[in-house]
């Protein structure tokens, strides 16, 4: 849904909810092309993904690369919201919630992604849904993931009562998003821009559909739709071509081809005639004024130029909104995207206000900001900084199987999944005339949505034109070739910690792990620690401030230019935790370090973030989520005021913050920034030779001046809490418990308190309680509990939340309560306890597989003074466990009696109304 084809690469989209391998992933596929079973077409190849087709429809997309042990199935079906029909919004996100529920093969699918520690989900949007599995790269694995898409592909249940349960899930999650005034604002703007196309829609659907569709409407819809010829499945990462191709042609090509025919669209949005505008009246803390503009498909040669103008205008901080409004003091934030895809769409333009400025200033600054946009053309900086962002953008998802799926459903959605690659290569011609042209031809005030409708003899009307057939847009597109390699790396604990070199380089403790990575992508984590206990004393806020002033400006760079230094090595992420390139490496350590060693504070830029602080606190006070939260770290909460662990409160916040002065912001900086108490570790494809130097000239004497001492966390015994809190005006409400633990990580109940959370409420869709307040009871969208233990304290904790509307809070905790008596009474399972260690270890596995994942392990490691064999020695601990020490530690640690509960939502729609 975003405006271009270079947008749905370069951002997220707005939607819901026995192998031999060869080193190099790319090479492989253009060594030796996988022998074609019967009645298999190949089609087009570019970069190392090649496109094959089955006799029934099927597209089938092979992106093989060994460099990481994991595999990513994508199936993108070409149906979203906009193929829905009156009275039946939001089937298509319904259908997609109805499409876990099992199959004849496959009856419990959430528990096999349990079992096997499978990354997944499904999305939904105008014209497409998509359903992913990210694995441990094994034969087994990707052959299930094949057998169960291919069997829920035509022959999932639907059934009558999983509609019952999930009908209230889904509506949750649409209750969720009615807390959301932006989410609001959105919904409303789509609704009043559109007179006819279904675009007009939100993608949740309306809420009486949602309540009342009928299962044979899905039934019939899901048969329309899920067929082969309508699907495209990809397959990325480490597995055997030849292999898989049969494995797909078996399980998805016995589906036959369908004999119906697609349903014809053929609504065109009319012109629109004058300016529109609308009011959102709902309690809030924030203000928003949001611009809307008709714009032409993603298809349409006019979509890239546009792309670039959003960018231009919207992009923080080196955007031209953030310029005139954000650093002007008028707003808090500025924001543009678009809104498109397959048919025309919405260019959406707008600001975030503090509660109580006035609206009106804004709103005609913004207006005369964006329609004026043409009048003065991008300069070539501008230009270059957008082409450098979104071809940045693209490549890293090229880089990386496990996005490159996701991103491609984007493209499928257009008709061509080419369409990313030559919209990348068109980045060098497109011209800032054309970006100008465009925004005079769309930016107009008669198709605006926001204003009045004045009567108007000569209106400024403009026509979307019509989009080009793909054949059209592809005919002169020739695909290049792949050149990028990467190495078979083994991830498990052993290899890694022979594979890393530990020094002290500088005063800093080091981890350098070099390996051949697909693109040279590498990742740097880095740790700081000073203070002490007394020194800290009443810098929470202080010391937050500083941090968050380390990307507004140095002694050499502007906010700006920072910004712009950061795109041109590639440096994506924070100071403490980025990724770059190992050509860039050096030059990208040299410079968070001057980042870090030499900011410059700004004052426009410490206003800037102070007033952006207070209004995402005010926007925040009133969430359920926030103030359940706040209730019970009030209620745990023993350490003195000003102490550093101490909790604030949003009120206490909001008064720090008011009252902070830069001055002691750049007092706190100079008194305690400093690496003498750091780790730093590199994992990925750099030098590791020269490297060294680079951190020595880098860090080294750089000392902070303040005594160091750890900080320790305590617990304190108190009274539990049990309060119900009133957020009026709040579609969604939200529920969350907690108790204390005397627990720390090297106890030997940890690892069975990991594996019996697991089991209870940690293991994603599938747990005791997810399958009571969702699958069961059809309460809750979203929920789980997490046991946390302390690494050289003993402050443990046991935790749950969950959200449901107002008037199932009540039967929310009802149910979570019973779920937890009845896990502590009756134990878990033999059944349990084999998917619980199943899961647990392919996902370490997996997390292991992620060098941003290694390296932050590293320092954390580096600090504890541990090696990745305490990780081998706690995953031995996990599969020695036996089902009587899980069920007889859970019992032992974990008390309702002693849980503190808060409970938060509308008091008003809690209680049903008399008639």
């Amino acid at each position: 849904m975003n405006n271009s084809r270079l947008k749905h690469a370069a951002a997220a989209s707005l939607v819901l909810c026995g192998m031999s391998f060869v080193a190099t992933g790319t090479a492989w596929a253009a060594a030796a092309a996988p022998a074609l079973p019967a009645g298999v077409v190949k089609g087009p190849s570019v970069e190392g993904i090649t496109e094959y087709r089955l006799p029934n429809g099927l597209k089938v997309l092979l992106f093989p690369d060994a460099s990481k042990p994991t595999v990513t199935v994508n199936v993108t079906y070409l149906v979203g919201s906009r193929h829905e029909n009156y009275g039946e919004t939001g089937m298509a996100h319904l259908l997609e919630h109805l499409m876990f529920k099992g199959s004849p093969k496959n009856k419990s699918i959430p528990q096999e992604f349990s079992n096997r520690g499978m990354e997944f989900n499904g999305t939904t949007s105008n014209d497409r849904t998509n359903y992913y599995e990210v694995f441990q790269a094994s034969p087994d694995n990707l052959k299930w993931a094949l057998d169960m898409e291919a069997d829920r592909m035509t022959r999932s249940f639907i059934a009558r009562k999983d509609l019952d349960s999930e009908m209230t899930v889904v509506r949750n999650e649409y209750e969720s998003g009615e807390n959301s005034p932006f989410g609001v604002l959105l919904k409303r703007m789509q609704s009043v821009a559109y007179d006819w196309h279904s675009y007009g829609r939100s993608t949740i659907g309306n809420r009486s559909d949602i309540e009342n569709v009928k299962i044979e409407n899905l039934q019939a819809f899901y048969h329309t739709y899920y067929q082969p010829d309508n699907a495209v499945l990809l397959v990325a990462g480490k597995f055997d071509p030849a292999q898989t191709l049969a494995w797909i042609s078996k399980s998805f090509g016995v589906i036959p081809k369908p004999k119906r025919s697609l349903p014809p669209f053929w609504t065109v949005e009319p012109t629109q005639d004058g300016e529109r505008s609308f009011v959102v009246r709902r309690k809030g803390d924030v203000q928003i004024v949001a611009l809307g503009y008709k714009i032409p498909s993603a298809l349409q040669a006019d979509s890239d130029a546009l792309s670039f103008m959003s960018q231009i205008l919207g992009d923080e901080p080196t955007g031209r909104l953030h310029k005139q409004l954000v650093e002007s003091g008028k707003a808090a934030q500025v924001f543009s995207f678009g809104m498109t895809g397959y048919a025309p769409g919405l260019q959406i333009i707008g600001a975030v206000v503090k509660a109580g400025q006035p609206l009106e200033p804004v709103r005609a600054a913004l207006t005369e900001a964006v329609e004026g946009f043409a009048k003065t053309p991008p300069t070539e900086e501008e230009m270059e900084r957008t082409r450098r962002n979104f071809a940045n953008g693209i490549e890293k998802s090229l880089n990386d199987p496990q996005r490159v799926g996701v991103t491609l459903s984007e493209e499928v959605s257009l008709g061509d999944w080419r369409l990313l690659f030559q919209g990348r290569d068109k980045l060098p011609s497109i011209t800032s005339q054309q970006v100008a042209e465009v925004a005079a031809r769309y930016l107009k005030r008669d198709n605006r949505v926001v204003g009045e409708f004045i009567p108007e003899d000569n209106p400024q009307r403009v026509d979307i034109p019509a989009a080009p057939s793909v054949a059209e847009v592809m005919k002169d597109f020739k695909g290049k070739e792949s050149a990028l390699t990467s190495e078979v790396f083994d991830p498990s604990q052993d290899n890694i910690n022979a594979r890393t070199e530990i020094k002290t380089i500088g005063g800093v403790k080091v981890a350098l792990l070099p390996k051949k990575n697909r693109g040279e992508a590498v990742s740097v984590s880095l740790g700081l620690h000073w203070g002490n206990e007394q020194n800290l004393m009443n810098t929470t806020v202080v010391a937050n401030a500083a941090n968050e002033m380390l990307m507004r400006g140095t002694s050499k760079y502007t906010r700006e230019q920072l910004a712009d230094e950061f795109s041109k090595l590639k440096i994506t992420g924070s100071p403490y935790q980025f990724d770059t390139t190992g050509p860039n490496l050096d030059a990208a350590v040299r410079l968070v370090a001057h980042v870090l060693k030499d900011a410059s504070f700004p004052a426009a830029e410490f206003e800037q973030m102070r007033q952006q602080w207070i209004v995402g606190l005010e926007y925040s006070r009133s969430e359920p989520q926030v103030v359940a939260s706040e209730a019970i770290d009030q209620h745990l909460n023993h350490y003195p005021k000003g102490d550093i662990r101490n909790a604030l409160t949003v009120d206490e916040q909001l008064a720090a913050i008011k009252a902070l002065k830069l001055e002691d912001v750049v007092a706190f900086h100079r008194a305690f920034y400093g690496a003498n108490h750091g780790q730093l570790a590199i994992v990925g494809d750099f030098d590791k030779a020269a490297i060294g130097k680079t951190i020595e000239e880098s860090f080294g004497g750089w000392n902070s001046k303040a005594d160091y001492a750890p900080i320790l966390n305590t617990n304190d015994t108190k009274a539990p809490l049990h309060v119900t809190l009133n957020t009026p005006d709040k579609e969604n409400g939200f529920y969350t418990a907690r108790m204390n633990l005397d627990l720390n990580t090297s106890d030997a109940d940890y690892p069975l308190l990991d594996l019996a959370n697991y089991m209870f409420g940690g293991g994603a869709m599938k747990s005791r309680m997810m399958d009571r307040i969702r699958q069961k009871d059809g309460l809750s969208y979203g929920g789980g509990s997490g046991v946390h233990a302390g690494d050289e304290d003993r402050a443990g904790s046991f935790g749950m939340g969950a959200i449901a509307a107002p008037q199932n809070l009540k039967k929310l905790e009802v149910a979570i309560r019973e779920e937890l008596e009845r896990a502590l009474k009756d134990g878990f399972t033999e059944a349990e306890l084999a998917g619980a260690k199943s899961g647990l270890m392919q996902q370490r596995l997996q997390n292991r597989a992620k060098d941003s994942v290694v390296a932050s392990g590293w320092t954390h490691n580096l600090y504890l003074g541990r090696t990745y064999s305490w990780s081998k020695e706690y995953e031995a601990k996990l599969q020695a466990a036996t089902l009587a020490q899980v069920n007889a530690a859970f019992r032992k640690h974990i008390d309702p009696s002693k849980l503190s509960v808060a409970v938060a939502g509308d008091e008003a729609k809690a209680t049903p109304k008399k008639p």
